[in-house]
């Protein structure tokens, strides 16, 4: 096996909210693996902060503060990076957000931002990116980052679940229809993942030995719904988005690949307290009521 496959030295990468959780930790990895790559992310000073760690990498680096729900701002955003760099291969659309309430407690305002923020800015630097990687007629790696919410229903999530679900067909169309230029469309899908975000920690923390720790309930109930135990780690996401971004990859186009410890997998089975084994909610209800 050639491990230099996963050599990214030479290429150009965009990050769309890359300049905390998982975004981050995908940019980080990215450069850790050779490419430069351009931080876009609302916030200068955590755009700024990505840009340094990813030049102690030892490759150029460009933050560039913008907001990803300002189309135009997004456009000339991904215009800038590729006339940086002189080429643009990999895109990863990252940028995203969501706060939990009730579909019938949200406004139309409240669509518009979900939608403007986990949609339309994916559509946006997508169809702003491709013109500059069928120029440089080298192919290239589009990832989107999605959520395994795109794929179930979603409580509380229902416009974040939908966004997340046009993401995921998104994907898939994009790689049939983008077969011929040699640019290759997947996407990544994680559930529980620690970011600063998930943590409560605050945006701007990005030391995970700053974060806040799950108390013991926390820490069993996710390990209960998780196959795997434990939370996913930010940096799990960079490590597949790095494969997909290289030549290891080369092969995969047009698929969503759930991050998620196993969860998606579990179809709803729950560890049961205890003993051990599995069990459906309604089962593991009756068993938490002794």
């Amino acid at each position: 096996m050639d491990t230099g496959t996963l050599n990214l030295a030479g290429q150009a990468a965009i990050v769309t909210g890359g300049g905390g959780g998982i975004g981050r930790a995908i940019a980080l990895c990215l450069a850790a693996h050779g490419a430069d790559v351009c931080v876009i992310d609302r916030s200068a000073p955590r755009a700024e902060e990505a840009a340094q760690r990813i030049a102690e990498y030892g490759r150029r680096a460009l933050p560039l503060m913008t907001d990803v729900m300002d189309a135009d701002a997004l456009r000339v955003a991904v215009d800038r990076s590729a006339a940086h760099f002189g080429r643009l291969d990999i895109l990863v659309n990252n940028a995203g957000g969501v706060s939990r309430r009730a579909f019938a407690e949200l406004s139309p305002a409240n669509w518009r931002r979900h939608i403007d923020l986990n949609l339309v800015s994916n559509l946006t630097a997508t169809s702003t990116a491709i013109p500059h990687m069928i120029a440089g007629a080298r192919g290239g790696a589009i990832i989107n980052v999605t959520s395994i919410e795109g794929a179930r229903a979603a409580p509380g999530y229902a416009v974040y679940a939908a966004c997340k679900a046009g993401i995921n067909n998104l994907t898939r169309t994009l790689a049939v229809e983008l077969s011929d230029h040699g640019i290759r469309v997947n996407a990544i899908a994680p559930d529980f993942t620690r970011t600063p975000g998930t943590t409560g920690a605050g945006s701007d923390v990005t030391d995970p030995a700053l974060w806040p720790q799950p108390s013991p309930a926390q820490a069993e109930a996710l390990a209960r719904r998780i196959p795997a135990g434990r939370p996913g780690i930010d940096a799990e996401c960079g490590h597949l988005a790095v494969f997909l971004a290289s030549a290891m990859a080369s092969y995969i186009t047009g698929t969503i690949i759930p991050i998620d410890g196993g969860t998606w997998g579990a179809g709803g089975w729950v560890r049961s307290q205890g003993a051990g084994g599995w069990m459906l909610p309604p089962d593991a209800r009756a068993d938490a009521a002794g």
